[in-house]
Parts: C-alpha cells; structure tokens; sequence
C-alpha cells in the first residue's frame, strides 16, 4: 500500500505514542493491545494513496475527492464564475482516502488560502466558514472555465495542504494536495446547456476514477441558461 508522504509527521507520532500505550495496556491484560493496534491500523490506512489511472472520455471530469456527495446544488451566480454555477459537495469521512485530483486538465489560475473554522464537513455553512483553500483552473477545451476546487476543512481538519501554485499545469486526475482528517471538497464550474451531472447526493465517488461532469456539445448560451433554471427547479424538486 502506498502511503502519502504528507503524512509521515503524524504517522511516525502515532506508532512512538501507540507502541507505548500497547507495552502499558499489556501489563494490564494482553487482550488489551488491540485498542492502540487498531488505531495505529486506521492512522497508517488515513494516509493511502492509492494509485489512479482513470479511463475518462473525453469532455468528462473526474471527482475532485473521494467520499459521500453532500451537494448538487445549482447557483444563479458565483463570483468566481462570473455567473450561473454549478457546485457539487464531498464530504469526505475519517475512513475516505484525503488526497484531492484535479477533476481536469488544464493551468492553475491562483491559489487562495482562507482561515476559518472548524465547523462539521456536513455542516452546511462550513464551505462558507471554515478553513479552505481554493484553487482557480482555466481548463483545456472542451471544458469551460473557470474551473474551481475548494479544499475545505472539517471538525477534525486542521491542516490543508496544496502543493499546486499559481501557473501550475495540472493532468486530469494529478494529485494535487491532501486534507488531513475528515474534511469537504467543492468543484464548482460554469452552468450551461453542454454541463450533465450525472451524480446525486448520497452517491460514493473516488478522486480519479468517478465521472463528477460530462459535457455534451451542440448546444447554445440560450438554451445553456434555460437548462440552468430548468436544472434549479430539478434540484429543488429533488431534495425538497
């Protein structure tokens, strides 16, 4: 099993503490070295990375993360946008793998760190609130840009790491960074007509691997805008 370098810190610090508590625990009852042994099992598997080699056609995204779909939400504007968005949650739980991909190709606009709180990933304000850090990509064709990636931490996250900078270029599915402990992911990207989201909420994605977006072709600006507020009315009707 590959293991992400970004966590070599927590994991050296969790076999010195846990070796310890297991000689302690054994002097009590040797049945009792399973506690930190489990634990020390679940520190090491938090930090796999696993390898990914997606069959993406293309004009498809990849899931920025893995973890549970919390959000298909359809926005009449997002600043980074520029316009009408789309905005698909992960949430990602202590037993998901936390390394985040690029759910496409194509050249890191900026990268903006944000302090904040420490708010429940599942929390709905904690996109809004928390700790995150957000990556700006101007995708390759066939895709339309912007292309934006929030990394956003959760109860547990105290530490987002990036590795991509402004300039960047970034393949569909490169691993780009990692959140440590439970967290959220965000992909938003421009509404219209050629956009098909073929996941909902509660579905399992895998970064890499999912197709998060398809994009159709043969469609206009106008019937892109009509499909967005068609889209909303779907959404509502959906979650209500």
């Amino acid at each position: 099993m590959r293991l992400a370098p970004e966590g070599i810190r927590e994991m050296i610090i969790a076999t010195a503490v846990l070796t310890l508590a297991a000689v302690g625990l054994a002097l009590l009852h040797p049945l009792a070295i399973a506690i930190p042994i489990t634990v020390w099992i679940w520190v090491i598997s938090f930090f796999r990375d696993p390898r990914r080699d997606g069959r993406l056609a293309p004009g498809e995204m990849c899931a920025p993360a893995d973890g549970t779909v919390s959000e298909v939400s359809a926005l009449d504007h997002h600043d980074l946008i520029g316009g009408p968005a789309w905005r698909v949650g992960i949430f990602l739980s202590i037993f998901n793998v936390h390394v985040n991909r690029a759910p496409c190709a194509g050249v890191v606009r900026s990268v903006d760190y944000q302090p904040g709180k420490f708010l429940d990933a599942r929390h709905p304000d904690s996109g809004r609130l928390n700790e995150a850090n957000t990556l700006v990509i101007d995708p390759d064709a066939p895709h339309a840009g912007p292309v934006v990636v929030r990394q956003v931490a959760g109860l547990i996250a105290r530490r987002i790491i990036c590795h991509a900078r402004a300039g960047t270029r970034l393949a569909r599915g490169q691993r780009f960074g990692l959140i440590k402990f439970g967290s959220r992911t965000e992909l938003i990207l421009p509404a219209s007509a050629d956009v098909d989201i073929p996941i909902r909420p509660g579905d399992k994605v895998r970064a890499g691997l999912t197709v998060l977006v398809r994009r159709a072709a043969g469609t206009d600006a106008i019937s892109g805008k009509q499909t967005h507020e068609s889209s909303q009315r779907r959404v509502t009707a959906e979650t209500a």
